[in-house]
């Protein structure tokens, strides 16, 4: 799908050539656009957790900390990409590599944020960076630990990550957590207008091509919003006193909500580090795949992980949350054939705007709940998809089906009834309660102690009845 116009097929591949600006501009915007939900999406969602976001007092005011933390997700997912596409010194891969929030450290952040408020922001920040500075000192070994990361482990956290989240999705299309009791949750208007939006955004990933595909979220969510507005679900006057509160600019605040260090965060942004890290190591090995038609270089891997912990670090100084490279991007790229750093650059400088003018994110806050639901559905649904896709490259032999099967009992147990471990000290229960910790820690050791055979026998007592029949490599192994 590259356009022989902005470049011959071998500028297309060099992640340094420039295509005219006149070109370069709506290719950057277009990235921007690929990821520009997902990048905000967790700030409303740990907002709302804590108690200042959708629903709160805070609405009185404007909910001006959710603002911040919209405005900060936007400032330093910018910055963490130039990181990516410019570098300093051993930081960046120097390739198109869009930096954004991400979602694999939701599930460790609500526990430690539920209910507290503003108040739980300085320990949640102190995990952020410390977590980022742990990021990116495995960077200088990455290769050397992927080994304990297979497959089987990666997929797993991955599956659990979007089991974790796609609750938050059901409950935001209802109405959101704050309306739980209230009659008007689940109510047919707070579904119509999730519901407009997941069909919208699955009518062009199905019907559309190019961009029109590439942005169906943002474009369903936009849809969403005038059906909100249509049907007096947000007003005009709304979002006029949304836009009016804001300030025209603001810059970032040094340690804002201060800084504390939990042993419960750090020990869970550290473990996290870990799966973000090998994210971002097939992220760039699909990026030069796809775009270049060549293997990632051992400096290229480095680099970019060592931007990931960078990136994290400096954005938690500040108020923003753990950034990651985004894999949809990485599609964007294999799509358009455009292999240039220097488009990627304009992508990020379009984000540092943003995150410099409130307003934008004083626009965002108007979006309603449900419609913003509608979107949560669909990619916390694909984060599922995403890790089910990569349990695919598993060989499906009998010791590795035992060792999916406890890591994923116990940790979705633990999500499911938290109060299973309520007595446990508290550092303790916010690690357990996450169930994604858990899983992964039982899937990494099981997997690095437990022999490679394993007989048909001893998993027949306890499926109960029901045995997998795969096609794949589960017939063509040895051990059964």
């Amino acid at each position: 799908m590259s356009d022989a116009s902005i470049g011959t097929p071998e500028q297309l591949r060099d992640p340094n050539y420039t295509p005219a600006l006149h070109k370069a501009i709506p290719l950057g915007i277009q990235h921007v656009l690929a990821m520009f939900v997902s990048n905000v999406t967790p700030a409303i969602i740990i907002a709302g957790a804590a108690g200042f976001g959708f629903g709160s007092d805070a609405g009185a005011q404007g909910f001006p900390d959710m603002t911040y933390l919209i405005q900060m997700s936007m400032l330093f997912a910018g910055i963490a990409t130039l990181f990516q596409t410019i570098g300093f010194g051993p930081v960046g891969a120097r390739l198109p590599i869009v930096q954004g929030t991400s979602f694999a450290f939701i599930p460790i952040m609500i526990p430690l944020v539920a209910g507290k408020g503003v108040e739980a922001l300085p320990a949640l920040f102190g995990g952020v960076v410390i977590g980022g500075l742990f990021h990116t000192f495995i960077s200088t070994f990455i290769g050397k630990i992927r080994f304990a990361l297979p497959p089987l482990v990666t997929g797993l956290v991955v599956t659990m990550i979007g089991l974790a989240l796609v609750k938050v999705g059901i409950q935001y299309a209802a109405g959101g957590v704050p309306a739980i009791n209230a009659p008007e949750y689940g109510s047919l208007l707070n579904w119509s207008a999730a519901l407009v939006v997941i069909f919208v955004t699955l009518g062009l990933k199905f019907y559309a091509k190019g961009m029109l595909a590439v942005s169906a979220v943002v474009i369903g969510i936009t849809v969403g919003y005038f059906y909100a507005m249509a049907v007096g679900m947000v007003t005009v006057e709304g979002i006029a006193t949304s836009w009016n509160r804001a300030a025209p600019v603001a810059f970032p605040v040094p340690l804002k909500y201060g800084i504390e260090f939990s042993f419960a965060a750090i020990v869970g942004f550290c473990l996290m580090a870990f799966v973000s890290a090998v994210e971002t190591v097939g992220d760039v090995s699909g990026i030069t795949k796809g775009g270049a038609g060549r293997e990632a270089t051992d400096k290229e891997i480095q680099g970019a992980t060592y931007a990931d912990g960078v990136g994290s670090a400096v954005a938690g100084l500040f108020g923003g949350f753990p950034n990651t490279s985004f894999s949809q991007n990485v599609g964007l790229i294999a799509m358009t054939g455009v292999m240039s750093r220097h488009v990627v650059t304009i992508g990020a400088i379009f984000l540092i705007i943003c995150g410099l003018i409130p307003k934008v994110g004083a626009v965002i806050r108007t979006i309603p709940i449900e419609v913003l639901g509608g979107g949560v559905i669909v990619m916390f649904g694909m984060v599922v998809a995403a890790g089910i896709s990569m349990l695919s490259d598993v060989r499906w032999n009998r010791r590795n089906m035992v060792i999916f099967a406890i890591s994923l009992s116990v940790g979705l147990g633990l999500q499911l009834d938290p109060k299973a471990v309520q007595y446990l000290p508290d550092t303790l229960r916010i690690l357990m309660t996450s169930g994604l910790l858990p899983a992964a820690v039982i899937a990494i050791v099981l997997n690095l102690i437990l022999p490679e055979e394993l007989s048909d026998e001893a998993t027949e007592e306890v499926s109960g009845g029901l045995a997998g029949h795969a096609e794949g490599e589960l017939v063509k192994d040895d051990h059964v």
